[in-house]
């Protein structure tokens, strides 16, 4: 019998999240390639095209598909009889591989992770502790599904106890367009059917492991009642015409996935859970026979393209801004800034809106100028900045009302739709809200030159940066009098699909 060591396991793991940062999963880049040859909305068919520059960009540089590098998610089955030889618990095992991976000073990922999460919210430093799930199977080896989840797509799960007479299929139509875009879709919905609530939601995360396989399935037809669900969730889904980031289009998931279990005769219970664009996993299984072998894909694999701003976009000096110019801007309109950009997320407004209310001077300056919802990945090799893509803008609806009462703020940059009272805010003030495309990270990141910390530099990743951008894209998505192509879009090419079908 072979005996696993902990260096194995350690150096498998950590080696499955450095490759996992860099490289999408050569099925979700095939989806996305045919999501974008079909595509009509010009809105979704730029941000695919972003999407699988971003990724062929990364996988060649060996950067991060994004900048929320995840939290660390494995399942791990073990063998009864797998020999172990190590002094960690497994626990230690992967937590140790986790910080390696994370510190890695050759690509370094952002640590996200805070301990007391109901309180002070510390970050952890090195991205620990990883969530393990362990079964104990068959045989004498180590089975490994390694993830890294971002938090955008984590916090639009879902769980509903429905009646068992409950039509499972309306539940999730009419769920998903409540999660607006803040999981960056395209991407994958992974449900877990039955069980108890907590099975439900493990089956649902599971499910996502499995490769991305409904053009195949659609082709051979459904076999048993599962598959079925799958292809009439995919197809309702889509005729939402939601598109990629939510822009409206004709993709909205790349696959359903579904895995279920026996459940109490009073219970339904469904968990959804979407995958985003920035999907990272990857399976491996350890023998004693040495680390796991995880082979680079072919750069062939990925399409021939690179990323061109449409003719028509709008160059913006950022240095110059006014409330007369922003007010200029029509929904959907694509912009290139150049200039001066500050930085700011959840901690780093908490602080602002502290400062405001205690009438104490905030240390930037927000007179005129555009604010970006961004946590930066650290630079290496002389980078201005790492990946830096946008974060989930509705985080930071709270907070709209407020900053642009008592600041000169013009407007801001996010990803994915704000809510209605950040709207009505953004319409008062004649204000702009921008997006950039959530899961083009190292792509914008190319249009950084320049970074530096210019606030609240204890908060790390999220303190307020000052970058100096140049033709950094972006589109506007609530204008001065607050028409929201989130709103518009989907309903045009829902409208459109629905006459499609009907041809």
């Amino acid at each position: 019998m072979n005996t696993i060591t902990q260096d194995e396991i350690i150096q498998s793991v950590a080696d499955a999240l450095q490759f996992i940062s860099y490289y999408h999963p050569l099925d979700f880049v095939n989806a996305v390639t045919q999501a974008w040859e079909l595509e009509q909305s010009p809105a979704a068919k730029d941000a695919l095209t972003q999407i699988l520059v971003n990724s062929r960009l990364c996988a060649e540089g060996h950067r991060p598909i994004c900048q929320d590098t995840g939290i660390v998610v494995v399942f791990c089955d073990v063998g009864m009889q797998a020999n172990i030889h190590a002094d960690l618990s497994l626990d230690d095992m992967i937590n140790t591989a986790v910080r390696r991976a994370y510190l890695d000073p050759g690509n370094k990922l952002r640590a996200s992770i805070l301990r007391d999460p109901a309180g002070q919210r510390i970050n952890t430093g090195d991205n620990t502790p990883a969530v393990i799930h362990y079964r104990i199977v068959p045989g004498d080896k180590l089975e490994f599904k390694v993830a890294a989840k971002g938090g955008g797509s984590e916090n639009k799960s879902r769980l509903a106890m429905l009646n068992p007479s409950d039509n499972l299929v309306d539940w999730v139509v009419d769920t998903v367009p409540e999660l607006g875009a803040g999981w960056c879709p395209p991407g994958m919905l992974g449900i877990g059917i039955g069980g108890t609530a907590e099975k439900a939601v493990l089956l649902a995360k599971e499910s996502l492991m499995a490769p991305i396989d409904i053009q195949s399935l659609a082709d051979r037809g459904a076999q048993n009642r599962l598959e079925a669900l799958r292809l009439e969730i995919y197809a309702r889904v889509n005729a939402l015409g939601i598109g990629a980031q939510g822009l409206g289009g004709l993709t909205t998931v790349l696959d359903v996935k579904i895995l279920d279990y026996p459940t109490h005769a009073a219970s339904l219970p469904v968990a959804l859970i979407p995958n985003c664009a920035a999907t990272r996993h990857i399976e491996f299984t350890l023998d004693g026979t040495g680390p796991a072998n995880l082979v680079p894909p072919p750069l062939t694999a990925w399409p021939d393209m690179t990323y061109e701003v449409a003719p028509g976009a709008k160059r913006i000096d950022l240095e110059h801004l006014s409330r007369e110019e922003i007010a200029t801007w029509q929904p959907g309109e694509t912009l290139l800034l150049s200039g001066r950009l500050l930085t700011g997320r959840d901690a780093a407004h908490k602080r602002l809106l502290e400062l405001i209310e205690q009438g104490e001077p905030l240390p930037v300056d927000l007179d005129n100028r555009l604010i970006y919802y961004v946590g930066p990945v650290d630079p290496v090799d002389g980078e201005a900045v790492g990946p830096a893509g946008p974060t989930t803008a509705s985080r930071m609806d709270k907070f709209t009302r407020p900053l642009l009462a008592h600041t000169g703020l013009l407007g801001m940059i996010g990803k994915a739709e704000r809510g209605p009272e950040a709207i009505q805010a953004i319409a008062e003030h004649q204000a702009v809200y921008l997006i950039a495309v959530g899961g083009a990270a190292y792509l914008v990141s190319k249009a950084i030159r320049k970074a530096r910390v210019v606030a609240f530099a204890e908060l790390g990743m999220e303190a307020i940066y000052e970058f100096e951008v140049v033709d950094m894209p972006v589109t506007v998505a609530v204008d001065t009098h607050g028409q929201s192509v989130h709103h518009s879009a989907p309903l045009i090419w829902r409208q459109r699909i629905e006459q499609m079908s009907h041809q």
